[in-house]
């Protein structure tokens, strides 16, 4: 099993050679919701309380690793292996963000899902966006929280980003190995999350024991995805009834790139969780799950 018994064992879907690790939550059923995670990091940060809240309103909860994190293929090395050089510059040297896009199909395919409503977290939100773009008759409703503008890229999406925390993530560095992969982990907890809710670092030392995770420290890894490059269409394009949540509090991303989004997708609604930073704290878990529902529940009622 993975983690827990909450989870089903890890099945893989196929992109070509790249293999894609996802589970579902043990006992959900409903509307299929698939989750993304963000920059680097694996299925396994998203908490399982909060799972088990979107479960409890009537969801199939389906996560999965994107390329290059988790248990799925890890890429070739590429020239720039600084994530914040390759954000910049958005060289797409390893893949593009359209091949990372068509891994979520990917995972669509292989669970027997013709469409879904996708909700991701920083990253994740951000692939998120650009899935309903590029897919939108696999996209039920779209779900984007804590991301960066899919319409910025580089030099423009430094104005949504608070430099401070990222300077902070440049400097921080941890040596490879389990230990290392614990000690960022607990480190990046700590980093993103706000005052009002401080990070339980016991839990996610607790946490991070069990699902090592190498990605916090992996920044060859963060690179390739940051550096993926995306030729597609605008968030103009978007279809899919919209939710874009985003923590009042985030120290990484500011809320003026919530705003945004919603700004340019055709009635998108914005919900700021009070206090929240950029993680997903237990006080937050009914009060996004009760989004989630509110907008599936309307996305039903309009198509029927």
């Amino acid at each position: 099993m993975v983690g827990n018994a909450q989870w089903t064992p890890t099945r893989y879907a196929h992109n070509g050679q790249v293999r894609i690790a996802y589970d579902t939550f043990v006992g959900s059923s409903g509307d299929p919701l698939v989750l993304v995670m963000g920059l680097g990091t694996s299925r396994f940060w998203w908490p399982d309380g909060l799972c088990a809240a979107l479960a409890d309103v009537g969801f199939q909860v389906l996560r999965y690793d994107q390329r290059d994190a988790g248990e799925s293929t890890r890429m070739p090395e590429v020239r720039t292996t600084n994530p914040f050089v390759a954000l910049t510059r958005g060289t797409g040297e390893a893949y593009t963000a359209e091949d990372m896009v068509d891994d979520a199909v990917a995972v669509l395919d292989a669970a027997a899902i013709p469409g879904a409503f996708v909700a991701g977290h920083s990253m994740g939100g951000l692939l998120a966006q650009r899935l309903a773009i590029r897919h939108p008759d696999r996209v039920l409703g779209l779900v984007s929280g804590g991301a960066v503008p899919s319409d910025a890229s580089g030099l423009t999406t430094w104005r949504h980003l608070r430099l401070r925390t990222m300077v902070r993530l440049a400097r921080t560095t941890f040596p490879a190995g389990r230990q290392g992969d614990i000690d960022a982990s607990v480190a990046l907890a700590r980093l993103i999350a706000s005052s009002t809710y401080p990070a339980d670092e016991d839990a996610v030392r607790t946490w991070a024991q069990r699902e090592a995770d190498s990605g916090p420290r992996d920044a060859k890894a963060q690179s390739r995805q940051i550096g993926a490059s995306w030729s597609g269409g605008r968030l103009a394009d978007v279809v899919a009834p919209t939710l874009v949540v985003h923590g009042e509090e985030d120290p990484l991303v500011k809320p003026s790139a919530a705003r945004a989004i919603a700004g340019a997708i055709p009635g998108a609604r914005v919900r700021i969780l009070r206090g929240v930073g950029h993680d997903l704290p237990a006080p937050s878990w009914a009060v996004y799950a009760r989004e989630v529902r509110a907008l599936a529940d309307r996305t039903r009622a309009a198509s029927a």
